[in-house]
């Protein structure tokens, strides 16, 4: 086995091994929060084979729901596919950012503006071809999330404000600035051009929907092999490019970086625009490729989740999207899982924060499995406060 093949298997040992332990966690959350199963192991001295058997049918249930629901059939496998797809645009920007040392919690509010860019452009903009009006609905997605991300990244190069801070104010505004343009410029009109009862936008016209490739009520759409590509975009540009390098170096050591010559709030600004775009890309997707329209609350919280998949994916495009189809499947699995083996979806949530908390603390997987430990440095995440 060649010492690049061992390195891999190395970095992917730890990640692995998070997601194992998290499902034997997740198992054991199930086991404890189901009623037969307490009352089962409160006469296991009586019937001790009764207990084992109410514990391995309460776990069979919910993870066999949960295989059922994300991977069980051709739907289940389309929905799944389709929740992953806004996963890894939005983990992309996270980990775009992570390797310039930017934590840019903003993606959520930045997916806001990005979709309603795409969906005012998508209704509002008549007589163009598909050819042109989808590009362009997408380009006007990705532009007002990379305008809105550069804000915070002009404000950390001139003047240090952190962009944690600063990203997290940028969603309260990108939040309530949708509820205001939902209930009043952007509203769907009702009958005979009143304005309507709910706040959602106009339909997206035909020629700018992201096409579907099969016949519902399957909505797998091309915004899945946009991503991909994206992922292969991102890798490339961080890895292959001379700005990608002046990013990671600025991400590693800043200091470093401005003493060998390279601008380094340049690059934090243009670092936080393309963490923006490929955010508002994922709105984008969402409105143009599954929703078509535009509510209040559309994101059940790609852009939060976006943080652990980055985290999950060490930052590497690649890792980013394995991570995104984990979620994905997890999230899409879920509703089965409640409805098959009446487990709430929160364990779902609980099963995701046990994941990222074993890969957050490598030291205890490695501790839990008698791992050597690695000397070498991972991925920047972000830098200390207050510094440029």
């Amino acid at each position: 086995m060649s010492e690049r093949i061992r390195a891999m298997a190395r970095a992917a040992a730890i990640p692995l091994l998070a997601v194992a332990t998290g499902l034997v966690a997740g198992a054991l959350i199930v086991v404890v929060t189901d009623v037969e199963v307490i009352r089962a192991w409160g006469r296991v001295v009586q019937d001790p084979g009764h207990a084992l058997a109410a514990t391995w049918r309460s776990i069979a249930t919910a993870y066999g729901a949960l295989f059922e629901g994300s991977l069980g059939s051709a739907y289940a496998i389309s929905e799944s596919l389709v929740t992953t797809t806004p996963y890894i645009f939005a983990g992309l920007a996270v980990a775009l950012g992570f390797r310039a040392g930017l934590f840019n919690i903003g993606v959520e509010g930045q997916l806001f503006m990005g979709a309603l860019a795409s969906v005012w452009i998508g209704y509002s903009v008549k007589g163009l071809g598909a050819w042109l009006h989808l590009p362009l609905a997408l380009l006007a997605g990705a532009a007002a999330g990379a305008a809105w991300a550069a804000i915070p990244g002009y404000l950390k190069a001139r003047t240090g404000a952190h962009e944690v801070v600063n990203t997290i104010m940028m969603n309260y505004i990108a939040f309530r600035l949708s509820d205001w343009l939902l209930n009043g410029p952007m509203k769907r009109p009702g009958p005979g051009g009143m304005p309507g009862f709910v706040p959602i936008s106009p339909e997206v016209l035909p020629s700018a929907y992201l096409p579907r490739l099969f016949e519902p009520p399957l909505r797998f759409h091309v915004g899945f092999f946009l991503a991909l590509a994206l992922a292969v975009g991102v890798w490339w540009l961080l890895w292959r490019t001379p700005l990608g390098f002046e990013m990671r170096s600025v991400g590693a050591n800043p200091d470093a970086a401005r003493t060998a010559g390279m601008a380094v709030g340049r690059t934090y600004v243009v670092a936080m625009a393309l963490s923006g775009a490929l955010a508002g890309l994922a709105g984008a997707n969402q409105v143009l490729g599954v929703d078509r329209w535009l509510g209040q609350g559309f994101s059940p919280g790609y852009g939060f989740d976006s943080i652990a998949l980055a985290l999950l994916g060490g930052s590497h495009p690649g890792g980013v999207v394995l991570a995104s189809l984990l979620f994905g499947t997890l999230r899409s699995g879920a509703t089965r899982m409640q409805s098959v083996a009446g487990i709430p979806i929160d364990i779902i949530t609980i099963l995701q924060a046990l994941i990222l908390a074993f890969v957050a603390a490598p030291a205890l997987v490695r501790a839990l499995y008698r791992i050597r430990g690695e000397t070498a440095a991972g991925p920047v995440l972000t830098r200390g406060w207050g510094r440029g």
